[in-house]
């Protein structure tokens, strides 16, 4: 990198903090929170996109689809559930909670059952999100450190302390344009590493196609029930399905852009967007982790210099397998781009992170007013709750800063753990507000009954191998082990091995069920009714904005089908 790099990096963070200044305007709540429910289709598709697409996806779906073992182009397979997803939220959950006029969503459940589902929900929210966020922010300083040099400490500082300004002071409308340009920074960066890694994949002069296995998409054959058969078609879908319908849907992050827009039009249209933006952009990135693979197997000294980086800076990855795939794309930008272009790409790298770390704490800061100070039996005054969420904000983006100085060198361990909560929780969160909205029999005990349950079953199939391998026979976790390979020695059944995919589906269905059953045997406790009545027509499954996903979704299995042969 040369001053034309740095001075690009340093007007891109200088306009980030001008832009605060432009949206300092926010009189109220609705203008704080939900940007004064002005917020158009565009912007806010965009930033919902760029919070999900995030610094990891930027970083680690190319090596996982190039380098990773067993990886390759079956990423693809998450986006399956996307459009149909993008139907469900836009006729099930989003009218009901929209209409209700409320900034935290969360605070609907307390509407339908009691405060405790509110409030347990919203801690949940607030744990693993500040833990998730804080480890991403770690993780890019960390690779920002390793290719270009700047200090770590510097780095995270950065990130977090200009994100931290601009969503102090602008609130909703500037995360969500901050969002947008972005997400066009990024995408533009993708599609610049794409085009000059195709003519230096061609400069080569060995290009004779990819490794078969790795352009296979669609798996009708593996079912995908047990870890070890990931990425079947059906799991990908049906997981994916519920996955993205409680992410997009009962995820505050998500569900607060909703609640940003003008009308329910431009909710429909902006789920729309998205539902039909997300997949090129991610076989984008997956193209991106083709080529630049092949040029990690086929350019020595491209191999080795993310070999010399990882040794320095990664010396556990190194002794292990040699090279960090997460430096693939890093690397690549710092030895085969122009100055100028690699300015513009680390400011890809650094929108990505800005991205996800601003959308956390804006809705950390609203759903910990909503839930847990602005109460409905006493509300407070605007400037008190102005004060305070501005407050909040500081509060939050103090924590993830810790979270990521804490916990974010524990990669192996809290990763983990924030996946884990995430599939654990995804299921029964969203059977929460289905039964809230649908199930009008069902009381606040059935209910809290069926959330815990629900948790409580899919942490026996998660963590129960560990337990029995902890305690049978004397074999105790090394964390080195192989655990379902030991049990399997020890000749217990595989089904304890389930796919973390499923989890959101048998956590919503175990959840459903629990409900409606505890809440018949305890009818004499009457069920809370809500004056907002919802009520959902077939028919809203033939307006164009439905049509229009279906059609997408046929039309990427199609795409995902053919694809090896068009690549290949």
């Amino acid at each position: 990198m040369n001053w034309l790099d740095y001075t690009i990096i340093a007007f891109y963070l200088f306009g980030f903090i001008a832009m605060g200044y432009f949206f300092k305007e926010n009189n109220n709540s609705k203008d704080y929170f939900l940007g004064g429910k002005s917020l158009g289709w565009f912007p806010l598709s965009l930033s919902t996109m760029a919070t999900q697409l995030s610094a990891i996806s930027f970083i680690s779906a190319p090596a996982f689809v190039g380098l990773k073992a067993n990886g390759g182009m079956k990423w693809l397979t998450f986006e399956f559930g996307v459009p149909l997803a993008m139907i469900g939220i836009m006729y099930f959950i989003i009218p009901p909670l929209y209409k209700s006029g409320i900034v935290s969503i969360y605070e609907y459940l307390e509407r339908r059952f009691s405060k405790s589902t509110r409030k347990i929900i919203s801690i949940v929210f607030q744990i693993s999100r500040a833990l998730g966020t804080g480890v991403m922010v770690f993780t890019m300083a960390l690779i920002i450190q390793a290719v270009i040099g700047i200090s770590f400490h510097w780095t995270l500082l950065i990130i977090s302390i200009v994100t931290l300004i601009y969503s102090y002071q602008g609130g909703m409308k500037a995360v969500v344009w901050g969002d947008a340009i972005q997400m066009i920074i990024l995408f533009s960066g993708l599609i610049i590493c794409v085009i000059i890694g195709y003519s230096l994949m061609q400069d080569t002069g060995t290009f004779t196609g990819f490794d078969p296995s790795r352009l296979q998409v669609i798996d009708f054959s593996n079912l995908g029930l047990f870890d070890g058969e990931e990425y079947g078609f059906w799991p990908m879908l049906l997981g994916g399905f519920f996955l993205y319908l409680s992410y997009y849907g009962t995820d505050q992050t998500q569900a607060q852009r909703l609640l940003s827009a003008k009308d329910e039009g431009t909710i429909r249209k902006l789920l729309m967007a998205n539902g039909i933006l997300r997949f090129p952009v991610v076989l984008v990135y997956c193209i991106m982790g083709l080529i630049i693979g092949y040029l990690v197997t086929n350019v020595p000294e491209f191999y080795e210099s993310i070999r010399e980086t990882t040794r320095v800076h990664y010396p556990a990855e190194y002794a292990s397998s040699g090279i960090k795939p997460d430096l693939m794309i890093p690397v690549f930008i710092i030895n085969y781009l122009p100055n100028g272009l690699i300015g513009i790409l680390m400011v890809g790298i650094l929108s990505a992170a800005m991205s996800s770390l601003s959308s956390t704490i804006n809705s950390l800061s609203a759903v910990t007013i909503e839930d847990f100070f602005n109460n409905r039996e006493k509300k407070l005054s605007e400037r008190k709750y102005m004060l305070l969420s501005k407050g909040l904000v500081i509060f939050w983006g103090v924590v993830c800063i810790l979270a990521a100085y804490l916990f974010g060198n524990s990669k192996s361990t809290v990763i983990e753990l924030i996946n884990a909560i995430s599939s654990l929780f995804f299921g029964p969160i969203l059977a929460a507000f289905i039964i809230a909205i649908f199930f009008k029999k069902v009381n606040h005990i059935g209910m809290n009954t069926a959330i815990i349950t629900a948790v409580v079953v899919n942490l026996i199939f998660k963590y129960l191998p560990e337990l029995i391998y902890l305690f049978t026979e004397g074999h105790f976790y090394s964390g080195t082990a192989s655990i379902h390979s030991a049990l399997a020695d020890l000749g217990y059944p595989n089904v304890l091995d389930l796919f973390w995919i499923w989890y959101n589906l048998t956590g919503f269905v175990i959840a459903l069920v629990t409900a409606i059953i505890v809440s018949k045997l305890t009818s004499n406790v009457p069920a809370k009714q809500m004056d907002l009545s919802y009520s959902f027509h077939t028919k809203d499954l033939l307006k164009k904005e439905s049509l229009i996903l279906m059609s997408f979704f046929v039309l990427i299995l199609a795409a995902s089908y053919f694809l090896p042969q068009l690549l290949s």
